[in-house]
């Protein structure tokens, strides 16, 4: 009887182990500010132009959501603010995932959580 526990716990165990192993896991990393020029939506996110302080070089940063809200005062899917600064607050989220193979995934996402036109 005993033994019969013992692997009747042993199969259980590593049955949710492996049933862990494909579940996500997100994290909130920070917040963070910064100013950038809209540079247009596309299906993957909302592109906005950023210039480093450091050395004057353009990058692109591409926020993956916005809060809804914030899209409905500013309608980032259309042409009107493509050109406009802004003053961007966004959340950085760490998307992790294992595979059923126990590899672990890790995926950014940004989420505009504040728009100031300047």
């Amino acid at each position: 009887m005993k033994t019969k526990f013992i692997i009747l716990f042993n199969l259980l165990f590593f049955s949710l182990n492996c049933f862990a192993s494909s579940i996500e896991y997100i994290s909130i990393q920070e917040v963070k500010v910064i100013e950038g020029v809209f540079d247009g939506h596309e299906d993957y996110g909302y592109n906005f132009i950023t210039v480093h302080a450091d050395d004057g070089s353009e990058h692109t940063v591409t926020f993956q959501k916005i809060n809804d809200d914030l899209l409905n005062q500013f309608d980032l899917n259309a042409v009107t603010f493509i050109g406009k600064k802004f003053k961007i607050t966004y959340q950085v989220k760490i998307k992790k995932t294992k595979d059923e193979f126990g590899f672990e995934d890790e995926e950014e996402i940004l989420t505009i959580t504040n728009l100031e036109e300047l």
